[in-house]
């Protein structure tokens, strides 16, 4: 490739896989999305290292799981010392811009390191934060998150991601008028516009026409509570704490069809961005990509949003969209993958040399040789220890319930990893017992299969695979390595100290 391409991430807030059409949706919207992956690439099993938000971020920008370094918090953030593949890119020749602000990435100082630019040219003016604030904490509706139809719409009032996709798109104009400011990358300098958007992340709540988009009576079955074997504990508690089992099939549709009408609209999102790209002439130079940090319940399991040891296919998949220069056309890959795999692939393409020990794998040769495998196994990890109690966050309305339940119950969110071949999930816990499900006959996995004479052989292998992987990831050595010896500041034991001048 003559030039490096340019690279257009955006980052959904959970979105699930099978609410995209490309990844078999019968009911979604996503003409934006599907399009965008018969132009390039979807990796139907792609799976996120940690089911929520900050874990995840900070795992698929280290190319580290988060136990690693133990980036299993909302407040254990990157700090301007940890490696991410926005800081390799930045030092290594390309214009890093990020698009909106969001604080659940870095720690301070963080961002700055590894972005030249930050936030947006005009703020939201329709905050999310307090659409929940006046409704019943008593109904079980509110419970679920949910808010339903908003007045207005993105021409009276931007919210968070209007206000983001505004920012690209004039950011966009910007550079290909070539009359930008000091900041703006210099001629021929590559770009990243690193989009991390916020829906469609509950509350569930959409403006028109996507509230009305998606016909209640279209919407599919939720998935049942675990038919057979050990259920997680924690989806008794959670169903009990927030009383999501007192709701009927008539509310959960009416929540799903708002989500999914979110889910369009960020589609919608997608697509302005892909347009202003192509008006800005930079299609052909540049490699979008599209993922999820972690996905949603959406009532399955009776349950909704997500749990930090939640291990469910509806959280751990991941719709992973690429296309662009040396992304073939058309290219469907079905083995398992991990968000951890972006951090080489990308600096492939960019032609950037990584400089930490990540465990990514570069998923260009399995784009390029349908016969080579990728992966055997995806892993997903969640959870805390019982002593770590005083470290979990502790929320105010409307995720008071969840906080509080993590605290009563600190075993219900104990350490978990699920490991995924192509046909079974197994998922060991720290606290209870482990969980197998076959997902050639069993895919929505209600059944486990844990524990049963007829499965040990599969249980124990997998089993070993979890073994094997957590001592093969479980910490790196830096690259730069620390002098043996060094001189040392400090006055001899027993010497009389020196008198201050």
């Amino acid at each position: 490739m003559a030039n490096r391409p340019n690279f257009l991430i955006v980052v959904a807030d959970q979105l699930r896989a099978d609410a995209v059409g490309a990844f078999g949706s019968p009911i979604a919207s996503t003409p934006h999305l599907d399009a965008l992956a018969e132009r390039g690439a979807r990796f139907t099993s792609a799976f996120v290292q940690h089911t929520v938000c900050s874990p995840s971020r900070a795992s698929f920008l280290t190319g580290w799981y988060p136990h690693t370094r133990g980036h299993r918090s909302l407040t254990h953030l990157l700090r301007p010392e940890d490696p991410d593949l926005l800081k390799t890119l930045k030092y290594q020749g390309y214009h890093v811009t990020h698009i909106g602000a969001r604080g659940d990435t870095w720690a301070p100082g963080g961002t700055e390191a590894s972005c030249d630019e930050y936030g947006w040219l005009e703020p939201p003016t329709r905050p999310i934060g307090g659409l929940m604030r006046d409704l019943d904490p008593d109904d079980p509706m509110v419970r679920a998150f949910y808010v339903g139809r908003l007045d207005g719409g993105d021409d009276e009032l931007s919210d968070f991601d209007e206000a983001g996709v505004r920012t690209a798109e004039a950011w966009l104009r910007r550079w290909a008028s070539g009359a930008g400011t000091a900041g703006d990358p210099a001629a021929g300098e590559p770009w990243v516009l690193y989009v991390p958007l916020l829906f469609p992340h509950c509350p569930f709540a959409v403006t028109e026409p996507w509230y009305s988009l998606h016909d209640r009576a279209s919407i599919p079955d939720r998935r049942p509570p675990v038919r057979s074997g050990h259920e997680p504990r924690f989806a008794r508690h959670l169903r009990a704490t927030y009383g999501t089992d007192r709701l009927d099939d008539d509310q959960w549709r009416e929540i799903a069809a708002v989500y999914h009408g979110m889910v369009s609209r960020f589609d919608h999102h997608v697509g302005r961005l892909l347009a202003a790209l192509d008006r800005a002439d930079a299609v052909d130079d540049t490699v979008v990509v599209v993922f999820s940090d972690h996905g949603e319940y959406l009532g399955d399991y009776d349950l909704i949003e997500k749990w930090p040891s939640g291990l469910h296919d509806c959280l751990a998949r991941d719709p992973l969209i690429m296309a662009g220069p040396g992304i073939p056309a058309g290219r469907t890959v079905d083995d398992p993958v991990e968000l951890i795999d972006l951090v080489p692939t990308v600096a492939e393409l960019a032609e950037a040399e990584l400089t930490h020990t990540q465990f990514g794998r570069s998923l260009l040769p399995a784009l390029h040789d349908p016969d080579r495998t990728h992966r055997t196994h995806a892993f997903t990890e969640g959870g805390f220890l019982v002593d770590e109690r005083d470290l979990l966050e502790q929320p105010g309305f409307p995720y008071d319930l969840k906080g509080k339940a993590q605290h009563d119950r600190p075993e219900a969110v104990g350490k978990a990893v699920a490991v995924r071949s192509a046909a079974w999930t197994y998922v060991w816990r720290l606290y209870e017992p482990p969980e197998l499900y076959d997902r050639t006959a069993d895919p929505d996995e209600l059944h486990n299969l844990a524990g049963r004479p007829e499965h040990a052989a599969v249980e124990g292998e997998l089993e070993g695979e979890i073994l094997r992987w957590l001592v093969a990831t479980g910490d790196v050595l830096p690259w730069s390595p620390d002098p043996r010896f060094p001189s040392v500041d400090l006055p001899r034991p027993g010497a009389a100290a020196t008198p201050p001048t």
